[in-house]
């Protein structure tokens, strides 16, 4: 018999911690586009007297404090799953891993956050900032949907060529975060008005980053098809449909947002469909596959016991 997967508090912590870390996406691209990235001037503290942000420091000072106190519940949270993890009966490795892997990445911001601020938001390393959420965005959902399945070695459910065409469907998609990156470090709202930028030119690294956008909807249109053609599971042609569409909203705000002067709100909508597009991508390629859970297995009945005739139920009354 199959063992039933059943919630567990590591499974609650790894959605929560998931959650977290895509809203910190927010409230980082909040920072940035309100002009508040130097709202807190130093770091760790929020200045040279304060850890806090101080009445004198105004608007700019709550949004950049508030961004910081969310990273410090980020690591709670991260902390509370790895200790999770370490008491779940039976004590599984690959949660104890992954947790550990979502913690340490916590600090890991922080010091990269600290940099930016040393380095008067250099956009190269603000760009770094956004890459390491989106590590960790991957870590806490692998991490999520492991606690769902079992220990076994994976299973693919489709074939050879379908994984490949997903694998340089993802592979596509992370290049488009990477490239996008580029743009945001190439165009306004850099977070302060005296902050640098990265010199390239705006119009073609936007160009770069439209064309790999349509390559990725080419992508994945093609594999939604090829699923449905060979009858893939159920799971994975929702998966590989959902992918497309969230893609393609995605995009629609992307375009809209550059031929409309990259208004504040839609800019910050495309940071959190680029977090979205991100989990679709890694949903796609968990639907590809499956772990089934453990049997479980009792001891072996005796001799004895297995020559005794077992007794029947009496029939159900109709």
């Amino acid at each position: 018999m199959t063992e039933v997967s059943k919630p567990t508090l590591v499974r609650h912590l790894a959605l929560a911690s998931l959650i977290a870390n895509i809203a910190l996406v927010v409230t980082g691209a909040a920072v940035r586009l309100t002009g508040s990235g130097l709202g807190c001037p130093t770091w760790p503290r929020c200045t040279d007297q304060s850890y806090t942000t101080t009445q004198e420091m105004g608007v700019h000072g709550v949004i950049e404090f508030g961004n910081r106190l969310l990273g410090i519940a980020l690591g709670l949270i991260a902390l509370a799953t790895f200790v999770a993890a370490l008491l779940h009966k039976p004590r599984r490795r690959s949660l104890i891993l992954l947790s550990l892997a979502a913690g340490l990445g916590i600090p890991g911001q922080g010091v990269i956050g600290g940099i930016t601020v040393l380095t008067d938001l250099n956009p190269w390393v603000v760009g770094l900032h956004f890459l390491l959420s989106m590590a960790l965005i991957a870590v806490t959902y692998a991490l999520w949907q492991r606690t769902k399945e079992g220990d076994a070695p994976t299973r693919p459910l489709v074939a050879g060529p379908l994984r490949h065409l997903a694998a340089l469907m993802t592979v596509v998609s992370a290049a488009v975060i990477v490239v996008g990156v580029i743009v945001t470090g190439s165009g306004p709202h850099a977070g302060d008005e005296d902050a640098k930028r990265t010199g390239l030119d705006p119009a073609e690294i936007s160009q770069a980053h439209a064309d790999l956008v349509f390559l990725l909807i080419g992508l994945s249109v093609a594999l939604w098809f090829a699923l449905r053609a060979v009858n893939a599971p159920p799971a994975a042609v929702r998966a590989a449909a959902v992918f497309v569409a969230v893609e393609l909203a995605q995009g629609l705000i992307g375009f809209v947002q550059y031929f409309t002067h990259l208004p504040v709100l839609l800019v910050g909508a495309h940071m959190l469909g680029a977090c979205l597009v991100w989990v679709a991508t890694l949903n796609v390629l968990w639907r590809l596959r499956d772990r089934p859970a453990p049997v479980s297995a009792g001891p072996a009945p005796s001799a004895d016991a297995a020559a005794e005739p077992v007794p029947q139920s009496p029939a159900p009354v109709a």
